[in-house]
C-alpha cells in the first residue's frame, strides 16, 4: 500500500478486489473523504466484501459489480486504479487499459501488482500461467501511460504503476 503513494481523499478503482484484501486497506489509507471502487466481476466474492463493510461500519467502499473492460465508474472519476493479481488473468489488456485511462482523473495513475514468474510459486497460480512485469509495463506504454516503472514487491510478486499526462503536460 505504500508503494501506491495514495493520498487522504483519494478515490480508487481496486479492479478484481474479490473479498476486498487490498480495498479494506486502502480505504483506510485514504481516510473517510477518500473512496474506493471495489470493482469485482463476481458478485459472489463482493458478497463477502459487503459483510465485512456491513459488520466493520465501513463507509468509504463501494462494492461494483462490472468487468474490468467496463466498470461503470464515471469518466475522471479515480486518482488511481490498482489491479493486483489479476493482470495474467485479463485477456484484452488494451481494453482494460482504455477503460482505466477512461475513469483516471488528469494525472491519475495506475498501478498492477501481480505474480513473479521466476519465482516457485508457493502461493499464486502455477508458473507457466503468470507473465512477467515487462508484459504489463509494454501494455501500459502502448496505451499511453507515461512515467512507467516496475519493481519487485516482496518476493513473490511485482508492481507496475504509470500514469496520464496532466493536462498543463499534454
Amino acid at each position: 500500500i505504500g508503494a501506491l503513494a495514495v493520498q487522504p481523499g483519494d478515490a480508487i478503482a481496486d479492479i478484481g478486489a474479490g473479498t476486498g484484501y487490498f480495498s479494506l486497506p486502502l480505504a483506510q489509507a485514504i481516510g473517510p473523504l477518500g473512496q474506493v471502487y471495489a470493482v469485482d466481476s463476481q458478485a459472489e466474492m463482493l458478497g463477502h466484501l459487503q459483510y465485512k463493510l456491513d459488520t466493520g461500519n465501513i463507509s468509504n467502499i463501494r462494492a461494483v459489480v462490472a468487468e474490468a473492460d467496463s466498470t461503470g465508474l464515471p469518466n475522471a472519476s479515480c486518482n488511481l486504479v490498482f489491479m493486483a493479481n489479476v493482470w495474467h488473468e485479463i485477456a484484452d489488456r488494451a481494453a482494460v487499459l482504455t477503460e482505466a485511462k477512461r475513469i483516471l482523473k488528469s494525472g491519475g495513475r495506475i498501478a498492477v501488482l501481480d505474480w513473479r514468474p521466476d519465482v516457485e510459486p508457493q502461493h499464486g497460480p502455477p508458473l507457466h500461467h503468470r507473465l512477467g512485469a515487462s508484459d504489463a509495463a509494454d501494455s501500459m506504454q502502448s496505451a499511453g501511460f507515461v512515467d512507467v516503472n516496475r519493481c519487485n514487491a516482496g518476493r513473490y510478486s511485482w508492481l507496475v504503476q504509470g500514469s496520464i499526462q496532466g493536462e498543463s503536460e499534454q
